[in-house]
């Protein structure tokens, strides 16, 4: 029974749609679907470019800077067990023993700047992939281990810029806010300049420099904090092994990532949802113009609603082919939408070297046509190769939210759009016709 009243729903919206292909509300129709499709494609590039930005932060800041879960205050007798309790755990990647002050740093040539001075052990280039993956060797070598009594740093691009140094050079810590123990100010904290590195977060760039563990001890002092951090396999659950330390090291003071970078990632996640929410409203107009769209057609087609109800059909089956009609323009504009968003995104920089050389030629040809002599100030928009460089990283969930969003929008308009049907009655139309 279900089945074939399926069926007929199914003939006569193929019927009404063949009738309408040739009509004014074939226009509708295609702008309705052509509005989910331009809209489910610009949301979905958006958000894809987005997710690039912020996650090119997030992955710098959790590999180089803030690790998923902090540990402080571990006694020298528990260090042994602590560690071999976390490298046992199925759900941690690394476990990173490091020490950091604030350090005003002085180059030769008297260019100076503020930093945070990291000592990590000599090996964590190898040991940890993170680390490693997201921190890009610009110059020189990530070779910590001291040699012919000297001391390396590894600096930030940008921190190296303002102090004017390369692999090499020498550099001084000439304030130091190490341990009691330790000098504020010295002239012989002395390291040369191993490598300098770069990430996708300008602060690290500007404000970091690694240092072998050895030297953190021998310079920071003995009361300096020491720490760990440690790396998981899923960011999300850093709670529970927080509590799973707590259970077995009481003493231990742990911090998550989510509490320690707060503030910056709360601020990364309203600048999402406020871009999605204007996006969204691109859903929102054409909706509206679904609903319209729709109510004209229920309109025009009251003659034939009310033979259909006449003849033993239901207003909620009528209703149903409507409905029908409404999802298949969600359908039709979505899974497009959704084509073309993955296509742009994967391809973005490719797209826009592309516009790059259209708009050149364009260019070329015009001035050639036009002004001649000026050929020679025609070049590419320096532009295009920024927005080349977007990057853009596609979440399979908000990918198929979106597209979800976007049939939903049309099923939902053309529900209510088609209400009416349940109102009219069949008599007074017939006697009208």
């Amino acid at each position: 029974m279900k089945k074939n009243k399926f069926s007929w729903i199914l003939f006569v919206s193929r019927r009404f749609a063949n009738i309408d292909r040739s009509g004014r509300s074939a226009i509708t129709s295609h702008l309705a679907s052509l509005g989910i499709c331009f809209g489910v494609m610009t949301l979905i590039i958006v958000i894809s470019v987005m997710n690039g930005f912020q996650m090119s932060f997030i992955d710098a800041i959790m590999e180089v800077s803030s690790y998923h879960v902090r540990a402080a205050s571990v006694s020298d007798n528990k260090i042994e067990d602590f560690v071999e309790f976390c490298k046992k755990s199925d759900s941690v990647k690394s476990v990173v023993p490091f020490m950091e002050a604030q350090s005003l740093v002085v180059s030769k040539s008297a260019k100076e700047s503020a930093a945070l001075i990291r000592a990590v052990p000599k090996d964590v280039f190898s040991s940890d992939s993170g680390f490693k993956k997201q921190l890009s060797l610009v110059r020189g070598s990530f070779n910590l281990e001291s040699r012919d009594g000297k001391d390396f740093v590894i600096l930030g691009s940008s921190l190296a810029g303002q102090l004017g140094v390369k692999p090499g050079e020498t550099i001084n810590l000439l304030a130091l806010s190490g341990g009691n123990d330790v000098d504020l100010l010295s002239d012989d904290r002395l390291f040369t300049v191993a490598g300098i590195f770069h990430t996708g977060y300008a602060e690290i760039n500007s404000g970091y420099a690694f240092i072998n563990y050895e030297a953190g001890q021998k310079y920071f002092g003995s009361s300096v904090k020491k720490m760990y951090g440690i790396k998981l396999k899923d960011s999300s659950l850093s709670e529970r092994f927080i509590q799973n330390i707590k259970n077995h090291f009481p003493d231990i003071e742990c911090e998550s990532w989510k509490s320690y970078n707060r503030s910056f990632f709360g601020a990364l996640r309203v600048e999402k949802n406020m871009l999605m929410l204007f996006v969204f409203l691109i859903f929102i107009v054409v909706c509206i113009n679904i609903f319209n769209g729709m109510r004209r057609i229920v309109y025009e087609r009251r003659s034939e609603i009310s033979i259909l109800s006449a003849i033993g059909g239901k207003k909620s089956l009528i209703q149903a082919i409507f409905i029908l009609r409404g999802l298949l323009t969600g359908i039709y504009g979505a899974v497009p939408g959704l084509i073309l968003g993955l296509f742009v995104s994967i391809r973005i920089s490719w797209i826009f070297r592309f516009l790059s050389n259209v708009c050149y030629w364009l260019s070329y040809f015009f001035v050639m046509l036009v002004s001649p002599e000026n050929i020679a100030y025609v070049h590419e928009n320096p532009m295009f190769l920024v927005y080349s460089r977007l990057p853009a990283r596609i979440v399979l969930h908000e990918v198929l939210l979106i597209t979800f969003f976007g049939i939903f929008s049309s099923l939902a308009a053309s529900f209510f759009a088609s209400r009416g049907i349940l109102k009219i009655k069949a008599a007074e139309v017939l006697h009208d016709e």
